[in-house]
């Protein structure tokens, strides 16, 4: 068995990865234009999007990536260039930019892949599966000093899975339906092999054995073809949570940046205190995530252990409460508070359905949705 080297981060370090589709700017369809995008971007040979542009599975796909920074503000003053720069692209090439968990009416068999023999392997073995993943999505990474408490710390994140996901929840809408979900995305990411919540394991050691057997068995080739929802990532040094759907504002992924960033900074205070509470059965796990899933904020969640129930908008009220000192030394209090402002308002999942219900016409809500980016 190889040992997998965690290479810490001396400060809770933050990168973030934002994905968006591209819809043609007339019929709002996914549009297979990455590649033109791409190539506009070599043209501008400008050093400060080095690494900060990224192709993805398929070709109507684009993904903003930040450097490592220290703050929320940081990073979203990173995104805010590189989505500047590629908007501008965008529009030069007649598309917009998406940003929600999937797509409202788009079918999967126009979609094209990008060339990559790690994309064609994966589709090859997935199929039909593979193939229907027209989603979209946010992840964040937290830097994390030493490697005994990596999987501490994303064990007890998966008591928030179900309010990171509410919260985020933009993907109500699948084939030309309405799938009923608040986010039809975290249910369909998971039907792929080593995709969805991660396992719960206790040491590091056993880590390295799980993945020791994925590549024995040619389950994976590489560690980052394990796709938790929320995972290690040893290259970086972080702990990377890849829960949410996409976002279509940048106010919205601010709050949602500055939320993760606390929760984990207080989660790894709280480890070295030695106050974490009990870690939730995994039952309980899956469960919290088909109920923000399906109701999205009006989801009734199962708090802790003891199977104790709220709800997710009530319990997010108090962790914002309690995460306000955290934020402090962070520097992120104004963009934590601004959590709120989804909890009184309406996600992304909501204002779809209102749109739709307005006009009944679902190019409307690609409209609503691109329109959004603006704010």
């Amino acid at each position: 068995m190889a040992p997998i080297e965690f290479r810490g981060s001396a400060a809770p370090t933050l990168g973030v990865e934002w994905e968006f589709a591209l819809v043609d700017k007339t019929t709002g369809e996914l549009s297979n234009s990455a590649a033109a995008l791409f190539d506009r971007v070599v043209d501008l040979a400008d050093s400060t999007l080095d690494n900060r542009i990224h192709q993805e599975l398929l070709r109507n796909t684009v993904e903003l990536v930040t450097g490592v920074c220290t703050t929320t503000g940081e990073a979203m003053a990173d995104l805010r260039h590189t989505l500047g720069v590629v908007r501008a692209i965008a529009d030069d090439i007649g598309v917009d930019l998406f940003g929600a968990g999937t797509h409202p009416y788009s079918e999967w068999s126009t979609q094209q892949l990008t060339e990559s023999p790690r994309y064609a392997e994966l589709i090859e073995r997935t199929q039909w599966w593979g193939r229907q993943m027209l989603i979209w999505g946010v992840h964040v990474h937290v830097g994390i000093d030493r490697r005994d408490k990596v999987l501490p710390v994303v064990n007890a994140l998966l008591a928030y899975y179900p309010h990171l996901l509410a919260l985020s929840a933009s993907s109500p809408m699948w084939a030309g339906t309405d799938t009923g979900y608040a986010s039809n995305r975290a249910m369909m990411f998971q039907q792929l092999p080593t995709a969805g919540l991660p396992f719960q394991f206790s040491e590091w050691a056993d880590f390295e054995a799980f993945v020791a057997d994925q590549k024995t068995t040619g389950i994976i080739d590489d560690i980052n073809e394990v796709r938790w929802d929320i995972r290690p990532s040893p290259r970086l040094g972080t702990v990377e949570v890849r829960v949410c759907d996409g976002v279509s504002t940048v106010a919205e992924l601010e709050a949602l940046v500055a939320l993760i960033h606390c929760l984990v900074v207080d989660i790894d205070d709280r480890l070295t205190a030695g106050t974490l509470p009990r870690e939730m059965a995994p039952w309980l796990v899956q469960e919290n995530k088909w109920r923000a899933a399906r109701y999205g904020l009006d989801a009734v969640i199962i708090q802790d252990a003891d199977c104790n129930e709220r709800l997710v908008t009530d319990d997010l009220a108090d962790i914002l409460t309690r995460l306000e000192p955290v934020a402090r030394r962070l520097d992120c209090v104004a963009e934590l508070a601004s959590v709120s402002s989804i909890i009184d308002g309406r996600g992304s999942y909501q204002r779809q359905r209102a749109v739709f219900a307005q006009t009944g016409d679902m190019r409307d809500v690609v409209t609503a949705v691109v329109n959004e980016l603006g704010r």
